[in-house]
């Protein structure tokens, strides 16, 4: 690297990075760190900027015509074991988290660490009960968040001996509501394999556009390689 390259380059950034430099020298691409470098002060002024999830307020429950959808409490683990032991014949093609239920105590724990995860904004799993009752029809939620965009998508199973009758498309409809409405999405995504029939239709009645199919995506249950099906809705897309 040439004194006249180094000149360019603010005192600050060659003093603290000193290590990335005689790497660069070796590669002889100044250029590349000069532009990560711009790139890592954009990233960071952005978060400065953005209010820390954990502060942030919203609504932990909300209700649809027959459905009350709460965010995870202590005390959920038992009807939780209940409704995932009788549906394991309808899950777990598709999920492995199910065999982890082994217990009432399994299923509580799980309900904690939810909870938590929902204070702690990082992810917001929601549970679905038949309103005026203690009856847990499914679960749903919204994962894979980033707080950035704001982006996120939504999960959902259902009860066996409530599937059918519409419940999990009437929740994901109230999530994705919620989620643009009170938390301000720029991106909603529902993700499935692309043998799960059940699963795509219910983001294709909630609305959802199919974006495109991941071949070979991920491992199923099976240990076969599976393809992912991409939903999404945006706020220019959304049907209300």
């Amino acid at each position: 690297m040439t004194p006249d390259v180094l000149l360019g380059i603010p005192e600050t950034l060659y003093l603290r990075s000193i290590s990335p430099f005689l790497i660069v020298m070796q590669c002889g691409n100044p250029v590349g760190l000069v532009l990560m470098y711009k790139r890592l002060r954009a990233t960071k002024g952005r978060e400065r900027d953005m209010k820390p999830p954990i502060l942030m307020d919203f609504p932990e429950s909300f209700e649809t015509e027959r459905l009350l959808i709460r965010s995870p409490l202590p005390g959920d683990g038992p009807g939780m074991h209940a409704a995932i032991r009788e549906s394991l014949g309808e899950l777990t093609p598709w999920m492995p988290w199910p065999k982890e239920h082994r217990t009432v105590e399994d299923s509580e724990v799980s309900a904690r660490r939810a909870r938590v995860a929902f204070l702690e904004r990082s992810e917001l799993r929601l549970h679905l009960y038949l309103k005026g009752t203690d009856t847990l029809v499914g679960s749903s939620g919204l994962q894979g968040i980033d707080w950035e965009v704001p982006k996120f998508e939504i999960g959902y199973w259902c009860r066996t001996r409530f599937t059918g009758r519409g419940y999990t498309t009437e929740a994901a409809r109230a999530i994705t509501a919620f989620a643009f409405d009170a938390l301000g999405a720029k991106r909603v995504e529902i993700r499935c394999d692309s043998r799960n029939l059940p699963s795509a239709r219910v983001a294709e009645r909630a609305g959802f556009r199919l974006e495109g199919e991941l071949h070979n995506n991920e491992v199923g249950t099976d240990g076969v390689p599976r393809d992912t099906l991409i939903y999404a809705m945006t706020p220019e897309r959304r049907q209300d």
